[in-house]
């Protein structure tokens, strides 16, 4: 299974995609470690635990990927294939991407009940700031696409070449 993924994504891709395996529990220990002071029932250390055991775990894999064999063909994500043009859009939309994960992180941890009753009071702050914040994740969504348009008219100039 591990081969035929690999030889599928490359290595580089086969990596990002099993990164999931850690970076999800290292999320929900985020979020329960927000929140289990305030009402004592999350248990942040189960989540940490699990996280960092498959971090060890994810580690052993990428280790191991060095052994696996690949054909040799165009791969979206290799790193070694991509073009300069292609590096860099993928790096915007990672970190449009990121943004994104984080307020979404962010607006899992928050109680919003505040603000909502300070918007229906019709106090400008707080209009401002919902107002801001729902441009930003407009923005992360809107950077996403064009980013990942651009990596993609970059990675079809590359596979024509």
């Amino acid at each position: 299974m591990i081969n035929r993924l690999v030889d599928r994504f490359g290595k580089t891709g086969f990596a990002a995609l099993s990164s999931v395996i850690w970076a999800l529990p290292m999320a929900a220990w985020a979020g329960s470690a927000d929140l289990s002071p305030v009402d004592r029932t999350a248990t942040p250390t189960i989540a940490l635990t699990i996280g960092v055991v498959m971090l060890v775990v994810w580690f052993v894999l990428i280790a191991s990927l060095r052994r696996v064999h690949m054909t040799p063909r165009q791969r979206r994500f290799d790193i070694g294939q991509m073009s300069p043009s292609e590096k860099r859009w993928t790096l915007g939309c990672a970190a449009f991407a990121t943004g994104l994960i984080a307020w979404l992180n962010a607006a899992a941890t928050v109680d919003w009940g505040p603000l909502g009753s300070a918007i229906g009071s019709g106090e400008i702050g707080p209009i401002v700031f919902a107002a801001v914040l729902a441009l930003f994740a407009i923005a992360m969504v809107a950077g996403i696409a064009f980013t990942w348009r651009k990596e993609s008219q970059a990675f079809s100039r590359r596979a024509r070449a």
